[in-house]
């Protein structure tokens, strides 16, 4: 009896890959929420500043406290990066030059203009790091998509935390693991498999979203990861929600799968190829399905839709 493609799963036909209105409007809102999260500290420094600065009764008088002399640097649209390459002298430069150029003009409201200078810089920053979110808010779906269905199943884990730099093991009490985790581990039969997040593969010469490899956790090596031999399935992982984006998410996507095949195919290896996207639109999910059609493809599906990423993961799991 001819074994069932893994996609077949919980996809019928490529409508099932089209991300809905609904799905949309959902993953914009949760950016939104993780955003108004990751502004709140911001906000509150910019409260604390507000109350130090106005100690000062002129904006010269700045100078004088000590204790807020990185966020006036900060209001004067230095970053906490560049501040680093900045010498002393370079950084009490920058700070008179926002004084001079705008919180002396600004006059009587100066302490409102030095928070909104102060907001501004680190609006910058913030935005830069929401431009990774929609990743790792999906690199966290699947990896809890794992976890759940090793747990269920009964199976014992590891995870890679990226603060220790260390494998530890998974436990029943493991809420909020994927906020550090890049890496899981576990066994099918007494096969050992790790997945990891984000890494370089040789052969291919870029950075691939997810790689699972037949080995255990403690054997990662330079050695192990440039051993083509040891790739089970390779897959692309694109977290965007903006339709606008879409088409773009895929082509990228899609080229970097391609080049994986050809890679792995020139070695005489072929290992499975994926690919998971939030945002996917009709003329995408035709192509997508075409691919998995014709094996191009071994499976994908909808970050979007929780089934579809639980069948993925539970294929992962028992490769």
């Amino acid at each position: 009896m001819p074994q069932v493609k893994p996609y077949l799963q919980h996809l019928k036909s490529s409508k099932g890959l089209v991300t809905t209105y609904e799905e949309t409007r959902s993953g914009f809102i949760a950016l939104a929420l993780e955003r108004n999260r990751r502004s709140t500290p911001f906000v509150e420094q910019a409260r604390a500043l507000k109350l130090a600065a106005t100690k000062s009764s002129t904006p010269i008088g700045l100078l004088r406290l000590t204790d807020i002399q990185p966020a006036l640097l900060t209001a004067a649209g230095v970053s906490d990066k560049a501040a680093k390459y900045l010498t002393p002298e370079d950084r009490q430069e920058a700070i008179k030059k926002l004084i001079a150029n705008y919180l002396e003009p600004a006059g009587s409201a100066y302490v409102e203009e030095l928070v909104f200078r102060f907001l501004l810089t680190r609006g910058d920053t913030l935005g830069g790091s929401m431009r990774n979110l929609g990743g790792l808010l999906a690199e966290r779906r699947v990896a809890r998509a794992i976890i759940a269905g090793l747990a269920l199943a009964g199976k014992p884990y590891q995870w890679f935390d990226a603060r220790s730099k260390k494998w530890i093991n998974g436990t029943e009490e493991d809420a909020d693991i994927e906020l550090d985790l890049k890496g899981l581990s576990w066994v099918v039969g007494k096969r050992h498999r790790t997945m990891l997040y984000n890494r370089k593969v040789k052969l291919v010469g870029n950075n691939v979203d997810l790689c699972l490899l037949n080995c255990r956790p403690g054997e990662l090596s330079e050695d192990i990861l440039n051993n083509p031999a040891l790739y089970l399935a390779l897959g692309e992982l694109k977290g965007g929600i903006d339709p606008a984006g879409a088409d773009e998410h895929w082509k990228t996507a899609s080229k970097a799968l391609a080049r994986i095949k050809k890679c792995f195919w020139s070695k005489g290896f072929k290992p499975d190829t994926f690919f998971v996207g939030a945002a996917i639109q009709s003329s995408m999910a035709k192509e997508i399905w075409a691919e998995l059609e014709d094996g191009t493809l071994s499976n994908a599906a909808n970050l979007t839709d929780a089934n579809q990423v639980v069948s993925l993961c539970r294929w992962l799991c028992a490769i």
